[in-house]
């Protein structure tokens, strides 16, 4: 199998990484408009080749590891592959990119969400093992080829992620809660403290617990100004909620109501309950 990865950033970098080690995986090429990215891929021998995007066509299975409106307009130029090209996108929004799928290659398109990451970006970002453990959710895979569906299977499985499948707008409303919402509320932490006069004697008290809930506001502004957009309505919905929570224990702060902030964050330590 014959692999070209477009976008050689944190995800498909170590996508790269991971690939490389499989079996049935023959050789793995890379395509990214950045120079920069290229030089740097190639330094770090993320792939054995860099190629131009025309050529990726020629590959039996192509990753769009690229921010969401790339993804809709590298479908747009990818209508002319082979039947049994298979493609794949890990984009973090799945209905706008689904609804753009030209018909001719709806067969050959997967689409595909792996919930994992880090904070940082570019090729010098890629992580070996970043997909072993995690889940990757596919998307409407009942409309993809079969071959198709049996290819994304096999190179998940391989990569040791746990897969779960849902609907793209099932999925969105649930990544704008989980992953979508979190970024915003953390680059607004961020802003909020960068934002005093004396930030500096400020962060210099930082400890573990808001490095911990900025650190995302460390992410390429570029991919998530991509996938705010694309789901505009779930995030808002999200942030309504969020606000409507923060709202709450503020009122309870203000009026001295010391047993119902008790309260609200023990609701909050269920959370953990769940996820530990």
């Amino acid at each position: 199998m014959n692999i070209a990865i477009v976008g050689l950033g944190l995800m498909g970098g170590s996508l790269a990484l991971s690939l490389k080690k499989l079996d049935f995986v023959d050789e793995i090429v890379g395509s990214d408009h950045n120079e920069e990215h290229k030089k740097e891929a190639l330094k770090l021998s993320l792939v054995s080749k860099l190629v131009e995007f025309e050529d990726v066509k020629n590959y039996d299975v192509i990753f769009l590891a690229i921010p969401v409106d790339g993804v809709i307009s590298a479908l747009n130029d990818l209508k002319d592959v082979d039947a049994n090209v298979t493609i794949i996108d890990l984009g973090s929004t799945k209905s706008k990119i689904i609804s753009c799928i030209p018909a001719s290659i709806r067969k050959n398109f997967v689409a595909a969400h792996p919930m994992t990451g880090t904070e940082y970006f570019g090729p010098s970002a890629a992580v070996d093992g970043l997909y072993a453990g995690q889940v990757v959710v596919l998307c409407g895979l009942e409309d993809s080829g079969e071959h198709q569906q049996k290819v994304s299977k096999k190179i998940f499985k391989a990569l040791g992620m746990k897969k779960h499948f849902m609907k793209a707008d099932e999925h969105d409303r649930h990544a704008a809660f989980i992953s979508h919402m979190p970024h915003a509320i953390s680059y607004s932490i961020a802003n909020t403290v960068m934002k005093q006069e004396n930030k500096n004697n400020i962060l210099a008290l930082a400890a573990g617990g808001f490095r911990s809930m900025s650190r995302l506001a460390k992410s390429s502004p570029n991919m998530w100004e991509d996938i705010f957009r694309q789901n505009k309505k779930d995030l808002l919905e999200a942030i309504t909620l969020f606000e409507a929570e923060l709202t709450g224990l503020k009122k309870s702060i203000q009026n001295d109501e010391w047993e119902n902030v008790n309260k609200n964050m023990t609701d909050g330590n269920k959370l953990h309950d769940i996820l530990d």
